[in-house]
């Protein structure tokens, strides 16, 4: 397993305990009503209960998860001409590249989404909390981070529109 392989996988279980720890201590700490939408003034719109966030989220954490692992441990035995990549022929010459390459962008897009799903719940319980007096505003950031993950997402994958470069051997 390569370093980078390896970077990968721990990025995605590491935000899997952060997403799970997030969700754990934000339903401690929620009220009864969660305030889930806010005007342009930044005063609650709609109110949630903490059950049917922690049910969503916990589906999502699921679904995103388990269904995203399982498509990990199938990429190895896909057949090339499958993918919807450019240069199939190129690639399929150079499988263990294409594994490496398709696996790491999936192991990304999952720790993504887990890191960001943790940081919203975290915002959202900080909002909602009584003892600090932050606004909704003051969490914009997430928004941000969250859209610059996924436009680094979704560049990763431009490595594939080229052939594969065959590894030196010394």
């Amino acid at each position: 397993m390569k370093i980078s392989t390896f970077g990968f996988r721990v990025w995605r279980w590491m935000s899997m305990f952060f997403l799970v720890g997030s969700l754990l201590w934000t339903y401690s700490v929620f009220p009864e009503m969660v305030a889930v939408d806010f005007s342009n003034t930044g005063a609650a719109e709609l109110y949630v209960s903490k059950e049917h966030i922690f049910y969503l989220i916990m589906g999502l954490f699921l679904i995103n998860n388990v269904l995203m692992a399982r498509l990990i441990k199938l990429v190895p035995s896909m057949e090339t001409k499958h993918m919807p990549i450019p240069n199939r022929l190129a690639w399929a010459q150079n499988r263990p590249l294409l594994n490496e390459l398709v696996s790491n962008w999936l192991n990304a897009l999952v720790g993504s989404i887990n890191t960001i799903l943790g940081l919203s719940l975290l915002s959202l319980a900080t909002i909602n909390s009584e003892q600090y007096n932050l606004s909704v505003f003051d969490f914009s950031w997430v928004l941000y981070l969250g859209l610059g993950f996924f436009t680094v997402l979704f560049l990763l994958p431009i490595r594939l529109i080229g052939t594969p470069v065959p590894e030196e051997k010394i």
